[in-house]
């Protein structure tokens, strides 16, 4: 019998939803049981969780969080056995509408992306979780080819890479993705000598995921709708293209826009969300080329699969479908990676982000 686990599950409040809110998914049926809340906190879009499970950290996706033109970040404790969050501390992200924050595998750094102000922070993270003031803020600058969409920066995502010695951020505004290296002893993002992995014009790249072998990175793009392979040396902290695919299905010409990537901790199987299809694309990866094969698309059974995650088991497939307030379970067949409906949803408004807690260690 496999243990259950906790789902938190970030949201926007701008209808029913008022925060986070907690479910216990069974973990040999996939299904979804809500078993906490923690509300009265704004937009609370994109969690992580603390390398050591015992704290979490929510984006505050606004544009006017204490002073100055900025978003917050929000850091909890949480309990492990009830799901239950407590409030510690909250820190501007220097930048209007964050919409991403990820942690250093030291847990003791945090790192935001703000999306509206197409920039990027560091926060030091206190030993008892709590968020100190910013240690380095960095400003990007430039445009792309699409009028719209790429007037100027949008920083979309940041993580730390499998070393933990740089740092990655996709900035769908100005279609490359950048290189930091990481300074822990000032806790300061400094520009690679590479310092960036350029897409194709008005590709618009949103998140990107390592292959777990730390060979390979792939970015998928809100524009172009593709995912973009590319081969990575961890001591150059530099990317090579491999290959481009499109996640949408051959002939598909309505409005979709990529959002959400995950690899299967096997390393064998790429899952994307599509937003306008509502579908999550299934490729295979071939782990001596990094290249991807098509496999699958399966419905996401709602519409606008924001965001969706992969259990640490990877046994299951959440995907939050934002507009249409549900969260629907998959099972992944562990061989050819296809996933298959486990029948269970959950009801919440507005869902975006969903992070699976891993069953007590």
């Amino acid at each position: 019998m496999a243990e259950d686990m906790l789902v938190y599950v970030g949201t926007r409040t701008v209808a029913e939803s008022e925060g986070i809110y907690v479910h216990r998914m069974d973990g040999d049926t996939g299904a979804l049981e809500p078993v906490t809340e923690f509300t009265g906190i704004d937009n609370p879009t994109y969690l992580t969780l603390h390398p050591q499970d015992n704290y979490l950290y929510a984006i505050n996706e606004v544009t006017d969080f204490g002073e100055g033109e900025a978003g917050g970040v929000t850091a909890f404790a949480l309990d492990p056995e009830t799901g239950a969050l407590s409030l510690i501390n909250q820190q501007s992200s220097e930048g209007p509408g964050p919409c991403y924050i990820s942690v250093h595998q030291t847990g003791r750094f945090a790192l935001v992306a703000n999306y509206a102000g197409g920039s990027v922070c560091m926060l030091p993270i206190e030993e008892d979780g709590s968020l100190a003031p910013a240690s380095d803020f960095v400003q990007h600058t430039g445009s792309s080819v699409n009028p719209q969409r790429q007037a100027g920066p949008h920083a979309h995502s940041i993580q730390p890479d499998p070393t933990n010695r740089y740092a990655f951020a996709a900035d769908l505004g100005l279609d490359k993705l950048l290189a930091y290296k990481l300074d822990l002893d000032t806790g300061k993002l400094k520009p690679n000598d590479e310092p960036w992995a350029e897409l194709a014009p008005g590709a618009g790249p949103r998140h990107f995921a390592f292959h777990p072998n730390g060979d390979y990175v792939y970015v998928i793009t809100e524009l172009a709708n593709t995912i973009v392979a590319f081969s990575y040396d961890e001591e150059r902290g530099a990317l090579d293209e491999i290959q481009t695919v499109s996640a949408l299905p051959e002939g598909f010409e309505e409005t979709s826009y990529c959002a959400d990537i995950h690899i299967l901790s096997s390393g064998k199987f790429l899952y994307g969300s599509n937003r306008g299809h509502d579908s999550i694309v299934i490729f295979s990866i071939d782990e001596e080329t990094g290249e991807l094969t098509y496999v699958d698309h399966e419905s996401t059974q709602g519409e606008t699969p924001r965001n969706f995650c992969i259990d640490p088991s990877g046994t299951f497939l959440l995907a939050a479908n934002q507009d249409t307030d549900n969260i629907v379970s998959f099972h992944i067949d562990q061989d050819t990676g296809r996933l298959t409906p486990t029948g269970h949803q959950a009801n919440v408004s507005m869902p975006v982000c969903l992070k699976v807690l891993p069953p007590t260690r």
